[in-house]
C-alpha cells in the first residue's frame, strides 16, 4: 500500500536527511516542495479505513511535520496541516484512553493553529485586549475561514480537557467568538463544523449557566442537514451531547444505528473519520446501559 511507505520510520529519515544535505535557497525549495507533499499525504490518509496503519503511522508523521515546520516557521498552510494532524491524531485515537496525552497533543495542536491564525493577519490572538481581539475578528473573510476555524477547534479542544483550570476556561470567551464570526462568513465549512463545537458547547454548559438542550440540538441538526448526512462524527457527536443528556434512549439508539448503517466511504475524503465514527458508534451502544 503506498500510503504505508510515507509513514515508515527510513522514509521520514531519508526526507530529514536529503533536507539537511541541501543550502540557501535550494534548501528552502526542497523543504517548501516537500511540505507541499505532506498535505498529500494528509489528504490521502483521510481516504483511509485501515484505523491500525493510520495510528501507528501518525507518530513518524507529526515528527516529520515538526521538522518541516522549523525549516518554514511562516508556512501558515503547513502550519494548519500540522494543527489538523495533531488535533485529529488526539481526538480520533487518544483522547478517550489518555487525557494527559490528548492535553499534550492538543497544546501542540493549539500553537500551530494560532500561529497560522496570526501569519495569516491576526494580531495576538491569546493575548491583546478582548475590544481589539473582536476588532480584528470582524475584519476577517470568508477566504480567513479555514484559519479561524482550526484555530477555534483545536483551542477550543484543548480547553475542554483543561476545565479544572481557570486560566484556560478563562480563554473561552475568545474560541467561541472565533467560531460565531465562522458561522457568520461560512456556516458549511468543514461539513458544518462550528455547529457541532457550537452544539457541543450548549449541551456541555449546565443549565445554571446558560446550557440549552434545545439550542445544542438545533446546532447539531444543522450540521447534520450540511453534511448531508455523510459526516458521521456529527451523529455520534449528537448522541452522545444531545440524546444522552436529554435521556432519550432510543434517539441515542437510532442515531448512532445510522451511523453503523452508512457506508464510511460514502465520501471517500471522509473514509477516516467516518471509520473513527463507526468504532465510535460501537462503543456507545455497548455503554448505553451505564447512560440510561
Amino acid at each position: 500500500m503506498a500510503l504505508t511507505k510515507f509513514f515508515k520510520p527510513t522514509v521520514a529519515l531519508f526526507l530529514l536527511v536529503t533536507l539537511a544535505t541541501g543550502c540557501g535557497t535550494s534548501k528552502r525549495m526542497t523543504v517548501a516542495s516537500t511540505a507541499l507533499l505532506l498535505e498529500d499525504v494528509a489528504r490521502a490518509s483521510y481516504k483511509q479505513s485501515d484505523l491500525k496503519l493510520i495510528r501507528e503511522g501518525m507518530p513518524s508523521y507529526l515528527m516529520l511535520i515538526d521538522g518541516m515546520v522549523e525549516a518554514l516557521p511562516t508556512n501558515k498552510r503547513l502550519l494548519i496541516t500540522a494543527a489538523q494532524s495533531y488535533a485529529s491524531y488526539a481526538s480520533a485515537f487518544i483522547q478517550d484512553e489518555d487525557n494527559a496525552y490528548a492535553v499534550e497533543l492538543y497544546a501542540k495542536a493549539r500553537s500551530y493553529a494560532l500561529r497560522a491564525l496570526e501569519q495569516n493577519g491576526f494580531k495576538d490572538p491569546q493575548s491583546q485586549p478582548f475590544e481589539a481581539f473582536e476588532a480584528d475578528l470582524q475584519t476577517m473573510q470568508t477566504t480567513d475561514v479555514p484559519y479561524l476555524f482550526w484555530a477555534a477547534s483545536c483551542w477550543g479542544s484543548w480547553i475542554s480537557l483543561n476545565r479544572g483550570s481557570m486560566a484556560a476556561m478563562a480563554e473561552l470567551p475568545r474560541v467561541v467568538a472565533l467560531m460565531q464570526r465562522v458561522l457568520v462568513l461560512d456556516e458549511a465549512f468543514y461539513y458544518g463544523g462550528a455547529h457541532i463545537f457550537m452544539g457541543i458547547l450548549e449541551a456541555s454548559k449546565p443549565r445554571i449557566a446558560g446550557g440549552d438542550l434545545a439550542v445544542a440540538r438545533n446546532h447539531f441538526q444543522r450540521a447534520i442537514a450540511l453534511g448531508e448526512g455523510k459526516f458521521l462524527m456529527a451523529k455520534v457527536y449528537f448522541a452522545d451531547y444531545y440524546a444522552r443528556k436529554s435521556f432519550d434512549r432510543a434517539l441515542y439508539l437510532a442515531t448512532l444505528d445510522e451511523v453503523l448503517k452508512t457506508p464510511a466511504d460514502i465520501v471517500p475524503e471522509l473514509t477516516l473519520l467516518n471509520s473513527v465514527a463507526h468504532a465510535k458508534a460501537q462503543k456507545m451502544i455497548a455503554a448505553a446501559d451505564d447512560y440510561f
